[in-house]
């Protein structure tokens, strides 16, 4: 069993981590680097991937998208964003739940591909 003092700094890494890409630098490099744990590696690799997938999909579809649905209509592109929104912030919530509660639980979706992907973390 890790000693409280590792545990606490790995809850701490994993909720800071899922504060934009900065957080997530912040908590590998601040936390993580100094004193690694089992559940800021957890943690570290499920935000790695939202925060990736995230920039990719809602940034480069947007900018993709953005050019062929102008003239398909502006609101219909605003419609389809604000979904990948939204079903963003509730894996990003349920992963946040999970972290402030010390857990190692998976996102839906991106957790378990997140843990083999990022191994090394």
């Amino acid at each position: 069993m890790e000693p409280l003092v590792n545990q606490e700094n790995g809850k701490t890494a994993g909720i800071i981590s899922y504060f934009t890409i900065i957080g997530w630098l912040v908590a590998y490099f601040g936390f993580h680097q100094s004193n690694r744990t089992s559940l800021g590696s957890y943690q570290l690799r499920q935000t790695l991937l939202l925060h990736l997938i995230f920039m990719i999909v809602r940034y480069g579809l947007g900018f993709v998208l953005g050019a062929m649905w102008l003239s398909g209509g502006f609101f219909s592109l605003i419609s389809f964003l604000w979904l990948i929104n939204v079903a963003f912030f509730v894996l990003w919530i349920i992963g946040l739940i999970g972290a402030i509660n010390g857990e190692e639980k998976p996102i839906p979706i991106i957790g378990p591909m997140a843990q083999t992907m990022f191994a090394g973390i």
